[in-house]
């Protein structure tokens, strides 16, 4: 079987236009990954990428129009716990339905039930107790260049959605490439809320079990998290 080829900005933005020509479209699959997986398939596309002769690959992000939703920009654990991750969770976590001990607590300025709160400063964002304990902490600076890495670019497409009966349709309406970012973005976007900080560990006994500390934004503050944001039409 010939290997997929993968789209070139320039071919992408010629079949867009296409696309979005179109109009309306009945989405091609039920639920929430009805919009990327009619799209790609609409743009003859197998990979969920697009090749830039300076970036290599960057990912293809559709998403509707007001929505709210929440998409993982990456993950990072790496050096940043300051106390030890099964000891954090036996003295601050929290039981779920079955019982289990585990801190998944999406963090904010304001401390939660346990005491434990985001502190943001000039290079640095750490979750900490009340009583002044550090849990972990993150240079803003490793943090860009960690989403820098993971997403070097991402062309986002915006669309329109409705119901109509029990299917989804899609009107496909604008493309931009976004690119680039910085440690002041990343400061600024964590202090207005519009990059969420997710602690996602439980314990397992002998050991805790760490799905990743998840960074985490809104569909719709996307934009905000670029340097440089490009219309493809």
């Amino acid at each position: 079987m010939p290997k997929h080829k993968q789209l070139t900005l320039v071919t992408f933005k010629k079949k867009f236009v296409i696309v979005r020509d179109k109009g309306w479209i009945a989405s091609k699959r039920k639920g929430p990954t009805g919009i990327g997986q009619t799209l790609e398939s609409y743009l003859g596309m197998k990979e969920n990428n697009i090749a830039l002769p300076d970036l290599g690959t960057v990912e293809l992000k559709a998403h509707r129009i007001g929505s709210s939703s929440m998409i993982t920009l990456f993950t990072f654990n790496r050096k940043a716990w300051k106390m030890n991750p099964l000891k954090a969770i036996k003295k601050y976590g929290t039981r779920d339905a079955n019982g289990r001990l585990g801190m998944y607590f999406t963090m904010a300025k304001t401390p939660n039930s346990m005491g434990l709160f985001l502190h943001i400063d000039k290079t640095t964002i750490s979750v900490r107790h009340i009583s002044g304990e550090i849990i972990a902490e993150w240079q803003l600076e490793t943090l860009a260049e960690r989403f820098a890495k993971k997403i070097p670019g991402l062309v986002l497409v915006s669309a329109f959605s409705e119901m109509r009966g029990d299917v989804e349709w899609f009107k496909y309406d604008r493309a931009q490439l976004l690119t680039g970012t910085s440690p002041n973005i990343i400061h600024n976007q964590i202090s207005a809320g519009n990059i969420l900080v997710d602690l996602r560990l439980h314990d397992k006994g002998t050991s805790a079990r760490n799905h990743g500390t998840g960074f985490r934004a809104t569909e719709d503050k996307l934009t905000m998290l670029f340097n440089n944001i490009s219309e493809l039409t």
